[in-house]
């Protein structure tokens, strides 16, 4: 299975940090964010890999380069300067990443799941990884159901991690362009096409300054 990381943010809530450098490649315990996402794809058997760019990108492409000193191959997405969100940028590189289910990991989260269990996915749309809500998303995203199938209709919501595993039907029906990742999932949700799994282990979505300092903290 391949694997995608979303690396093409602004990182606009980073403020003063992301204003030279793009927001994968600040530092957690003095190794850039991505780095770590690739040495765990590279422990989980993720080989190939595709990166998706835009805002400073060749930051990333510079640093990063093909790979090789993970063990892995890396191709790269180009978006230009603005970014084509989440769901344009998947649609973007599919041609990079082929005709069989995929996974896709934010380049910003520190998460201990398993990824390794995720090569055996074969989703009809979708399996996303569900996380409880931190305190700066309380009312979550997703409920799921006991049989694994996710809803946005119920009240016990929970957080999307941002790991998921994709089918490329899923982004059939899309024109290119900038799209947005969630009301395509919440249409595929309506189907019963999308499933998923609650993480309970370690969850960080470094979204803000005080958030990569608190983790750089406790680290």
């Amino acid at each position: 299975m391949k694997a995608m990381i979303l690396a093409a943010g602004r990182g606009e809530r980073m403020g003063k940090l992301t204003i030279n450098t793009p927001k994968p490649l600040l530092q957690i315990a003095r190794k850039p964010m991505i780095y770590t996402v690739i040495e765990q794809l590279s422990k989980a058997g993720f080989k190939e890999i595709v990166i998706n760019v835009a805002y400073l990108g060749e930051q990333i492409i510079a640093k990063v380069g093909n790979g090789a000193r993970w063990g892995v191959q890396i191709e790269y997405s180009n978006e230009g300067d603005v970014g084509l969100e989440t769901a344009g940028g998947i649609l973007n590189a599919l041609p990079l990443l082929g005709s069989e289910p995929f996974l896709v990991v934010n380049a910003d989260i520190v998460c201990d799941f398993p990824l390794a269990s995720l090569h055996q996915q074969q989703p009809t749309h979708a399996h996303l990884i569900l996380v409880d809500n931190p305190a700066h998303h309380p009312a979550g995203d997703f409920s799921l159901a006991d049989t694994g199938m996710l809803t946005v209709t119920a009240s016990n919501r929970l957080t999307f991690s941002g790991i998921g595993v994709y089918n490329p039907e899923l982004f059939v029906n899309l024109s290119q362009g900038e799209r947005r990742l969630a009301p395509v999932l919440r249409q595929a949700m309506q189907y019963a096409l999308v499933t998923g799994e609650k993480h309970t282990g370690c969850w960080v979505d470094v979204g803000t300054p005080e958030r990569l300092m608190e983790l750089n903290n406790i680290i």
